[in-house]
């Protein structure tokens, strides 16, 4: 039985053999607003309708919580997790769960949306937490 790599580097190979070598000229492109990235979409021609649907999957957005409760820190990263995004938590974190410290949040504007409906559905202090996530992501709209 011939594993999955196997097959990847086959099928490459062989796929070589129909087509010539182009050089694709790659270049990595910083988008750092839904605006550009709009415009950027739509340069390349996509469907309008397309680029509504990709524009928000587009840009990584970063955002650093202060004084986090752990307890909350780890529903947070398990709601984001579950979305596709990340949350980065001190190594500490099981050990001092009444404890706070900052956490970093980090995925795409879509993502970040679905965590804030997400967090929303939990206690008070979590709810607060997804109001001023809620504010952030805002700012990119």
């Amino acid at each position: 039985m011939v594993d999955g790599e196997s097959v990847v580097k086959v099928a490459v190979i062989c796929f070589c053999w129909w087509c010539a070598v182009v050089d694709h000229r790659l270049e990595v492109v910083k988008v750092e607003s839904l605006v550009s990235a709009r415009e950027l979409l739509l340069g390349l021609g996509c469907d309008p309708r397309g680029v509504e649907i990709m524009v928000p999957k587009a840009v990584l957005v970063m955002v650093r919580c202060r004084e986090v409760v752990l307890q909350d820190a780890v529903m947070v990263k398990q709601d984001m997790l579950s979305v596709g995004g990340e949350v980065a938590i001190p190594r500490y974190t099981y050990d001092r769960m009444m404890d706070t410290a900052d956490i970093l949040v980090f995925g795409t504007v879509a993502q970040l949306e679905e965590l804030v409906e997400k967090l929303r559905r939990h206690y008070p202090r979590i709810r607060g937490l997804a109001e001023e996530l809620s504010a952030v992501v805002a700012g990119f709209r």
